[in-house]
């Protein structure tokens, strides 16, 4: 039997897997580990087991907003630069 959710199970989750995200966002799994350890992606990291978990809603979003940049041909780091930006904006004053 397979140990993978389905993907209703994985649509009606909060938190997903980098492996689910893959599914979800029809995205390489090099990319979407690049993009989290350039912290473009948010995350929480369980200590006992060091799984990190995704928000799911959140981060799908910024996935596709992601890809819409780099089709604007946009430099890794002038996303870095947006998506700081977007942090900066969100942070309460």
């Amino acid at each position: 039997m397979s140990r993978q959710r389905t993907m209703e199970a994985i649509l009606a989750s909060e938190y997903v897997t980098i492996g689910e995200l893959v599914r979800l966002t029809e995205t390489r799994y090099s990319t979407l580990k690049f993009y989290t350890e350039e912290g473009f992606l948010p995350f929480q990291q369980e200590d006992s087991n060091l799984t990190r978990r995704y928000p799911r809603e959140e981060t799908v979003k910024r996935i596709a907003y992601i890809k819409a940049l780099r089709e604007q041909k946009k430099t890794i780091s002038q996303i870095k630069e947006i998506l700081d930006g977007i942090k900066d904006d969100s942070t309460p004053r």
